[in-house]
């Protein structure tokens, strides 16, 4: 074995799985706010007061009005979805996760809670504080600034520049926590495994690998090592191999509930996700039904911002020690020619009619070999190779030109 102690930062990422509950939770916490504040501002007696018949026309008025915001909240999703889905990846769901659709959806929810509530608790008083029209007015904004960020949101999501940003910050953020340190001048070899003791399969359904949960990881190793063959972001199919026990037992069960899934592929702990995505996106672009190789240009520049930095991390990174010190769990992490594979190897073959994009590529890969060490030059030269054959044989004058003959 090559590899070594996994990061501080990359073992936290998979101590905490992100998890769609909490969008549901952040719902509650907004509806149950409305409901607490909606029974307790009304009994605050505090001058100036107003008329109770007055703040309650408004009150339901407010509150039914602002339901006309989830409407907006859903249009703006369907819009957004569908262009993604249509012009850049089925895979592409930025703004459908984005935390801020099901805050805005919960924060006027809330409103309508509190307007309701409110409304019912004073309808038999003759006067009401005007703290509960003020703080109705207050919510109405928040719940306004919300819709207006939205909004913006959904717009930015429907133009290439910063889908792509979105995309390669994601991308950035798992690769810097993974691979924090170059490629060490000198590498020692790990210590071997424990013998192979048995596999665990599968036991389910089609699903996709999203996530793992290290905590239950740990525990359930005990004297052994959990040695996963299964990647985040690959299919699990029913009596898959999921990981290899070695020098001790476990239960599947305590094994695969360290397993999160799902029916699509995350960012979180998925670090060859936006690779996927860009390359996409670049195929969407090269495709004879939309043509568009100035896209495939955008992409490519995106993912030379990626690869980049990556050519000089060092790669060799799975292992998870417990508090002691013994590793516990190895994880199947990707190695630099799957990087490679994804983002580069089905765009190139699909430019071949296209002269700028294969143009682009071939300057990718000139920075990429500039940068490389020496271990990881070979993969690089021969994609190199295959471009600017593909470029002199498809488009000899314009390659004539581009090399300065």
């Amino acid at each position: 074995m090559m590899q070594r102690l996994i990061g501080a930062r990359s073992r936290g990422r998979f101590d905490r799985p992100q998890r769609r509950l909490r969008a549901g939770l952040a719902q509650l916490v907004f509806t149950l706010a409305g409901l607490a504040l909606g029974l307790l501002l009304p009994r605050i007696t505090a001058a100036p007061s107003v008329a109770s018949s007055r703040v309650t026309e408004a009150l339901v008025g407010v509150g039914f009005g602002v339901l006309g915001l989830v409407s907006i909240i859903f249009s703006l999703l369907f819009l957004v979805v569908q262009w993604a889905f249509g012009s850049l990846s089925p895979r592409l769901n930025l703004f459908r996760d984005d935390p801020l659709v099901w805050r805005t959806f919960g924060m006027a929810i809330g409103v309508f809670v509190f307007s309701v509530t409110s409304a019912l608790v004073i309808a038999n008083d003759p006067q009401v504080s005007v703290i509960v029209p003020a703080a109705e007015v207050v919510a109405v904004l928040a719940a306004l600034a919300l819709v207006r960020a939205l909004q913006v949101k959904a717009f930015a999501s429907i133009q290439l520049a910063p889908t792509l940003s979105a995309i390669a910050a994601q991308g950035h953020a798992i690769l810097d926590d993974l691979y924090p340190r170059a490629i060490p001048a000198t590498r020692h070899a790990a210590a071997p495994l424990p013998p192979l003791h048995r596999e665990v399969t599968w036991p389910h359904r089609q699903a996709t690998l999203q996530q793992l949960d290290l905590r239950p990881l740990l525990g359930a190793a005990g004297t052994g090592v959990i040695v996963f063959r299964a990647r985040i972001g690959d299919t699990l199919r029913e009596g898959a191999v999921v990981a290899g026990l070695h020098g001790g037992d476990a239960s599947d069960a305590a094994v695969l509930d360290g397993l999160v899934t799902g029916q699509e592929r995350t960012f979180h702990q998925d670090p060859l996700f936006a690779f996927r995505l860009l390359a996409d996106i670049g195929l969407r672009a090269l495709s004879p039904a939309v043509n568009d190789p100035a896209t495939a240009v955008q992409v490519l520049d995106t993912l030379e911002s990626l690869l980049v930095p990556l050519v000089t991390r060092d790669l060799e990174m799975a292992e998870i020690a417990d508090d002691g010190g013994a590793v516990k769990v190895v994880l199947a992490l990707p190695s630099w020619d799957d990087y490679l594979q994804t983002a580069l190897d089905d765009l190139i073959e699909s430019a071949s009619r296209s002269p700028m994009v294969l143009l682009r590529a071939r300057a990718l890969l000139a920075s990429l070999l500039d940068a490389a060490p020496s271990q990881r030059r070979p993969s690089i030269n021969w994609r190199l190779q295959h471009a600017e054959e593909l470029a002199a044989g498809n488009f000899p004058v314009i390659w004539r030109h581009a090399a300065g003959g």
